[in-house]
């Protein structure tokens, strides 16, 4: 459901992106300033929080492609201009659209716009342009028997582990109703739950609209997800990946579990831990730890010496000799 103050509201800006950024583009973005501006990173950092909370609204809006669209709408009309209505000083948006957006006068009506047919609303006007409909499909309005209420949708952020794990929430509603939804485990970022019958209350006697939750999932420091698999960077040495090792993984919400790292070893091949990853219904994901070899960055001299003599000892090849020769073909 729009927001009265998306007039103000530059969400591209807000992630230093432009209007034509894909959904990928959006998720990559959103994802580097999320990790910057995360309180678990900033503690005690009023700035931050404020600026990750912006930071997840914007992304709340334009990750969701119904939501984006009404936002570009939106921001088109306002572009320059302010409505009223009737010429009313003082009028706003909401005067011209009767309160559809969320605001509203005391007992939850708005005066009649000048113009406006007797009974009818934004919908009747321009035929449902941002999707304002009743269960039916139609634009909601009077003879036509009871329609469903209007859907209405929200945003819920969820800790990383909680959607993995599933939990049940306490959202607070306008007017500070509470409402508690239940998070299935596994539940994915930019995936939506539709509560049934928790949307508006149908003005025609029908039965309410829906409640659409987007869910929003804040990164782990550590863990990555990749559909119902984890993903995990772990560093090793240059001679444990060498010569072999046994090394120890973390894994999400449990004991770290022993990996073999072959001789051999070369930075970036992959080593899975099976059914570890993420547990839903519909099946079980494994642990897929990426290995990174962490070059030393400080040598003594003497290890210095002892790894020219290695590197001494070494046969005569040149490990680019096979991308040079493609890369020319």
């Amino acid at each position: 459901m729009a927001s009265n103050d998306w007039f103000e509201k530059d969400f591209y800006a807000v992630l230093g992106l432009p209007k034509t950024a894909t959904e990928a583009e959006l998720k990559k973005k959103y994802r580097s300033l999320a990790r910057q501006y995360h309180p678990d990173s900033n503690a005690g950092d009023a700035a931050a929080e404020a600026r990750f909370k912006e930071i997840s609204e914007a992304y709340s809006v334009l990750s969701d492609r119904e939501q984006r669209a009404e936002y570009d709408q939106i921001r088109a009309m306002g572009s320059g201009a302010r409505f009223s209505a009737g010429g009313a000083p003082g009028g706003g948006f909401d005067d011209v659209f009767g309160g559809m957006f969320g605001g509203g006068a005391p007992g939850g009506r708005r005066a009649q716009a000048g113009g406006f047919p007797a009974g009818g609303g934004f919908e009747d006007i321009f035929g449902g342009l941002f999707g304002a409909q009743g269960g039916t499909g139609g634009p909601a309005g009077f003879g036509r028997g009871p329609q469903k209420g209007r859907d209405q949708t929200a945003q819920v952020s969820l800790e990383f582990m909680t959607a993995i794990q599933g939990d049940t929430v306490q959202l607070e509603r306008s007017g500070g109703r509470p409402l508690s939804v239940k998070i299935p485990a596994g539940v994915a970022d930019g995936q939506k739950i539709r509560l049934r019958g928790k949307g508006e209350q149908s003005m025609t006697g029908g039965e309410p609209g829906d409640l659409v939750l987007t869910v929003q999932v804040r990164p782990h420091p550590v863990f990555q997800r990749e559909h119902l698999n984890l993903r995990v960077d772990v560093p090793v040495t240059f001679h444990e990946a060498a010569l072999g090792a046994t090394i120890e993984v973390p894994t999400l919400g449990g004991e770290p579990v022993k990996l073999r790292v072959a001789p051999g070893t070369p930075s970036g091949r992959v080593l899975r831990v099976k059914g570890r990853g993420v547990v839903t219904p519909k099946g079980t994901g494994d642990l897929l730890a990426t290995v990174q070899v962490a070059v030393p960055s400080h040598l003594s001299a003497e290890a210095k010496k002892k790894l020219e003599e290695f590197a001494a000892a070494l046969p005569e090849e040149n490990p680019r000799d096979d991308l040079l020769t493609r890369a020319r073909a």
